[in-house]
């Protein structure tokens, strides 16, 4: 073996022995039409604390998307709702980042740290987070 050789077989070993850094990623999908059900899944409801990239997909046909990322008090943590605008308070929540005006069929990526604890993913267009565009997302050590 040649030495050039040696060295790269040595570096790819070191390179497996060292722990993955990578970052975790969560697939999102949002959907509903205006006027029926509004839906946002994640591809897995536990994580582990640290990097995470949440890549995004509008499956809508019609309707435009968004997806806010919340840091929760608590799971069980009430969401503020300003009922006039059938939206959520944000101001009232600590937000870490969205992914906005996803326009149908379209992809976004947000990339945040996380610490351990509970988060909440929604969409905050006007109704969409009344009609079910949420889910909850937990980050362990």
């Amino acid at each position: 073996m040649s030495r050039h050789k040696g060295i790269l077989v040595g570096f790819g070993l070191l390179c497996m022995a060292t722990p993955s850094l990578a970052a975790t990623t969560v697939q999102v999908t949002e959907g509903g039409e205006g006027g029926g059900p509004m839906t946002l899944t994640v591809d897995q409801s536990t994580v582990k604390a640290g990097e995470v990239i949440f890549k995004v997909h509008n499956d809508a046909m019609t309707e435009e998307h968004e997806m806010v990322l919340v840091k929760l008090k608590a799971a069980d943590q009430q969401i503020p709702i300003i009922q006039s605008k059938h939206r959520v308070d944000e101001k009232q929540l600590k937000s870490l980042g969205e992914v906005s005006d996803l326009k149908p069929g379209a992809d976004g990526t947000l990339k945040a740290k996380l610490a351990p604890g509970s988060y909440l993913l929604l969409c905050n267009i006007k109704g969409h987070y009344e009609a079910g565009m949420h889910a909850m997302l937990t980050a362990v050590k």
